[in-house]
């Protein structure tokens, strides 16, 4: 949004005061990029998502992973920006007037093919919010440094892939007598059972086109 906007180092780069490098740096120092994914995220998902934008790929191995963890606890949370982006993966890979990008597609960046697998459980997609998802998405896969399962992103309402449901519900903790949710059929268990601890009662689940 444009109250969170960083327009102290917008103007910097447009005018090529700092570079792009130097832009994401402070971008990845900010209160905003902080609050988002640090503190309110668990410190195995930061670095994950450190790895995501940062990097561009997802952490390949367990001791990749615990010595970012040491050094954000030893050092601080600068240091460990600052260990991404003065690393010489990260220059190589973007220079200093790159955006980072994802590459998890890329040999050199997944010179394992579990990286390859790993990306797709950290990049959801172009409509993906990163910090909706705070517990972390690949502990277990790099501490068993064993390969995740790939799995699809889930289905939009019409996309024809994946059935939508109308759960018509009477009272719970909506003000209104009557209320309704649409749901596809791998979410219906999850919301129905929502419906009940609030204290609702459902009056009819339709299948919708």
């Amino acid at each position: 949004m444009d109250s969170e906007r960083l327009v102290a180092a917008e103007s910097q780069l447009c005018n090529r005061a700092i570079s792009v490098r130097e832009f994401v740096r402070i971008l990845a120092k900010s209160e905003f990029y902080r609050r988002r994914h640090f503190e309110s995220c668990a410190p195995y998902r930061f670095v994950e998502l450190n790895f995501l934008h940062l990097l561009g790929r997802a952490p390949q191995d367990q001791q990749e992973v615990s010595a970012h963890l040491v050094r954000c606890h030893a050092e601080g949370y600068d240091a460990e920006i600052d260990s991404y982006i003065d690393s010489p993966e990260y220059q190589q890979a973007f220079g200093e007037n790159t955006v980072p990008y994802r590459r998890g597609d890329r040999s050199e960046a997944n010179p394992k093919q579990v990286g390859y697998n790993r990306i797709f459980a950290l990049d959801r997609g172009p409509a993906q919010v990163s910090s909706a998802v705070t517990g972390s998405q690949l502990v277990y896969a790099v501490a068993t440094n064993t390969a995740n399962v790939i799995r699809p992103a889930r289905a939009t309402f019409g996309s024809g892939t994946e059935k939508a449901f109308r759960i018509e519900v009477l009272g719970g903790n909506m003000r209104r007598s009557r209320s309704a949710y649409r749901v596809t059929k791998a979410n219906m268990t999850v919301q129905i059972q929502q419906i009940l601890r609030s204290g609702g009662k459902i009056t009819g689940i339709f299948e919708t086109v």
